[in-house]
């Protein structure tokens, strides 16, 4: 009887004989097992109390009929057949947190780009032109965190050794945060808290109340000087009222590692702006993803065994 099937589907590049790896030295008295091909999953997964990967789908679910716990390899889960997971009683866990430490260090990098406008020193380098420029520093300036989940309190904490006063918005306000000030969601609280903002960045779920959540009013009240960062989702940012501000330069300048569209068409005006920053969904990206990822899933088959809660656990 195998214990933990590995789904073959990776992500990011990374291979998924990486992760077997790993959870085989987390749990050595488990059978962990690869399965390499559609046929190996439908066998394999037949008695596997737990099982792990991007997705499973109703076929594969069907087939499962020991299952007790899906891993889910994302942070998102909205691709999953929850209802179905739900119904036959299977716990489901993501891998939320695992992604902080490398988001974080790339807002980072964002916010030190715009600061010292390197991007300016890139493009003066492509023309081979060796004039000066005017800089800034990131102390002394405002940065407003929207959301404080693991990453937004990653982003904070490597603010703090740069003398930048925080501000926080979240649902919750009355819990608090590492930020300097924490307020919430309406409308009164979140202009008051953008018209003193210099770095926007967003690292907030996409839900009903955070789509479009910066749109065409927002980007009026940030001040000219203020760079919005996007590690959230997409859907957060009006992209035509950021392009708008843009054009108009009502806001310095952006840095997307996510976009709406995404990706984005190769005629989209976003590729054209030379204060606009793409990258692609890749600030996840870490060789760290399935060592953290076992370290949770190790944990939750041991809890899983006790009868103890689950970390991570989205249903």
């Amino acid at each position: 009887m195998t214990d933990i099937v590995v789904l073959r589907r990776g992500t990011h590049g990374l291979s998924m004989d990486e992760y077997a790896a790993e959870l085989r030295e987390r749990l050595p008295d488990r059978e962990v097992a690869l399965a390499r091909t559609p046929s190996e999953e439908r066998e394999l997964v037949a008695d596997a109390r737990v099982v792990t990967g991007c997705s499973i789908d109703s076929d594969l679910l069907e087939a499962a009929g020991a299952l007790d716990l899906f891993a889910c390899a994302y942070a998102g889960y909205g691709h999953l057949p929850m209802d179905e997971l739900r119904e036959r009683g299977v716990a489901v866990t993501n891998a939320a947190g695992i992604h902080a430490p490398s988001i974080a260090e790339q807002v980072l990098g964002y916010l030190l780009t715009f600061a010292r406008d390197l991007h300016e020193g890139w493009r003066r380098q492509r023309n081979r032109e060796y004039r000066h420029y005017q800089a800034r520093e990131l102390g002394g300036s405002t940065a407003t965190v929207v959301g404080m989940g693991a990453i937004g309190h990653a982003v904070v904490e490597r603010l703090r050794g740069f003398d930048v006063d925080t501000v926080g918005i979240r649902y919750t306000p009355e819990k608090g945060g590492p930020t300097d000030e924490v307020v919430g969601f309406d409308d009164e609280a979140v202009h008051d808290a953008l018209a003193r903002t210099d770095y926007l960045v967003l690292a907030t779920p996409l839900t009903d109340a955070t789509r479009g959540l910066i749109g065409e009013a927002e980007f009026d009240t940030l001040p000219p000087e203020s760079v919005l960062v996007n590690v959230a989702r997409g859907g957060v940012v009006d992209t035509d009222a950021l392009v708008h501000a843009v054009r108009k330069q009502s806001i310095r300048g952006a840095a997307l590692d996510v976009t709406d569209p995404e990706p984005l068409p190769e005629d989209h005006p976003l590729w054209n702006f030379e204060n606009v920053l793409l990258t692609p969904h890749n600030a996840g990206h870490t060789p760290e993803h399935w060592p953290r990822l076992a370290e949770i899933l190790a944990t939750n088959v041991r809890n899983l065994d006790a009868g103890e809660k689950l970390e991570n656990r989205v249903d």
